[in-house]
């Protein structure tokens, strides 16, 4: 037998000649290849991505770390863990790519580096699979609703999105009061998530397992407010129902009961209410039974109540008895920087329960965002959201996507597509400037780092380079 023969036949030359083959195989097929070290600088690129790096060399690649070619790449978690990212969508210059990226390993099955592959630079060809995947996940969280307790509180604190320091105090006070069984009053504007926080402290408390039931106190008519929230004897008064009637307070026995518009209470129930607060017992209407119960209430309001104190609309020993530990919710218009996160977060809920694949809001369309004043917070721009995703053919949120919707009126900030005269501008000259306005906030965020900006924008650093230039920002030339 020949020594070709015999290496043929033996099996850890075809392993590597196997290698060898698909390694091949995948280069010439796919769209881009990419490959790190350990410590994740690049040490190899393929001709064909770089153009959609922003490179005319290889070189200009190797040596440097993954993330200053590739802004938010994945590539060092796979060498880190040695654990393959099989299918995954990256953005890369506005464009999005279907990629695969696995660890390389040496002879002893060492993970020394990762490669990646673009398998393909237009996604539109994966859009049947995508749509379809989308909608298991829709049908998946509809089906755990359905499956859920009816009286169970769905937030948590990972949904209270945002960083800057009025909702980064809120939620810090929220997960003290969780660790106690105190009564809490919820302050602030009109759609701030005073319910979402309130559900969130329920979730992390002892009583997470038990009801969680919330009452709109302005919705109740006045007539039948004490039985809501007390319950009714058997045959109480005419038209009864004959077994009687549990109030809203012995429904959340054990758990939390959450009181919104507070200040909209009747003042003939506010007593009733701060004994309950005080005594932990309930009196059914038609009633001479006391009994006890053990629930944890959460009370919210958009107005002053210690305004309405001072007016003789809310009793003073009820406000103090709330008012043990008072949470204030900022609005909107206070923590725009956090609206990258929060728009991000309600368009993953907003593609939940609708039809929108690979929903996502561009830079310029958060800058028009930025603009509006948010009499409703966060309540109005899910419902901005919501309608310019069913407006829109793409799901690309931009400017323009924004211009028709947002409500013109005193408390709308002027944009830069509106002349001082009232004339609009053409589209293309607003975009660029809401263009321009972005790269120079990114500049500003990230104190003139070029690479830090990029990455906040998810550019690459050659493309945040050719717009700098564009503008007339700088001098347009990577440095050598």
């Amino acid at each position: 037998m020949s020594a070709s023969s015999a290496s043929i036949s033996d099996p850890a030359y075809l392993r590597a000649r196997a290698m060898e083959t698909l390694f091949e195989r995948l280069e010439q097929l796919c769209e881009g290849a990419i490959a790190i070290d350990r410590t994740g600088r690049v040490v190899y690129v393929n001709e064909k991505y770089l153009a959609a790096l922003g490179l005319e060399r290889t070189s200009e690649a190797i040596g440097r770390p993954i993330e200053e070619v590739i802004p938010n790449s994945l590539m060092r978690k796979v060498a880190e863990t040695g654990e393959p990212i099989l299918l995954d969508i990256m953005e890369l210059g506005g464009e999005q790519l279907v990629v695969t990226r696995m660890p390389i390993e040496d002879e002893n099955g060492t993970v020394i580096g990762a490669i990646g592959f673009v398998l393909y630079d237009h996604i539109e060809s994966l859009k049947p699979l995508l749509a379809r995947v989308a909608q298991l996940e829709s049908d998946l969280r509809l089906a755990r609703r359905q499956l859920s307790n009816a009286r169970a509180a769905r937030f948590t604190f990972a949904d209270f999105v945002g960083a800057t320091a009025g909702i980064a105090q809120a939620k810090e006070f929220a997960k003290r009061a969780a660790r106690q069984s105190v009564t809490v009053l919820l302050t602030g504007e009109t759609g701030t998530g005073k319910e979402l926080l309130a559900q969130a402290i329920h979730n992390a408390s002892s009583r997470a397992e038990k009801p969680f039931v919330s009452v709109n106190v302005a919705a109740i008519p006045e007539t039948l407010i004490e039985s809501e929230f007390f319950g009714t004897a058997p045959g109480a008064y005419t038209g009864a129902d004959r077994r009687g009637r549990e109030g809203k307070f012995r429904i959340a026995d054990g758990g939390t009961l959450f009181l919104d518009e507070i200040g909209e209470m009747p003042l003939q129930l506010q007593a009733k209410l701060l004994r309950v607060l005080q005594e932990r017992e309930i009196e059914p209407l038609g009633s001479d039974k006391i009994s006890k119960v053990d629930v944890r209430v959460v009370a919210a309001t958009n107005v002053d109540l210690r305004k309405r104190v001072s007016d003789g609309a809310f009793r003073a020993d009820l406000y103090y008895r709330l008012n043990v530990l008072s949470i204030d919710l900022p609005p909107l218009r206070k923590c725009l920087d956090d609206l990258p996160d929060i728009c991000a977060r309600l368009i993953e809920d907003i593609s939940a329960s609708g039809d929108f694949v690979n929903a996502r809001i561009t830079p310029s369309g958060l800058s028009a965002l930025a603009r509006y004043d948010w009499p409703g917070n966060v309540r109005e721009l899910r419902n901005i959201l919501e309608r310019a995703l069913i407006l829109s053919d793409s799901g690309r949120l931009t400017s323009d996507d924004f211009v028709h919707i947002l409500p013109v009126n005193g408390a709308a900030v002027s944009t830069p597509g509106a002349r001082m005269t009232g004339s609009v501008v053409p589209y293309a000259e607003a975009e660029a400037e809401f263009e321009k306005q972005t790269l120079e906030h990114a500049l500003a965020a990230s104190n003139g780092q070029i690479t830090e900006a990029a990455r906040m924008l998810q550019i690459s650093r050659a493309t945040f380079y050719k717009k700098l230039a564009k503008f007339g920002l700088a001098s347009g030339a990577p440095p050598v």
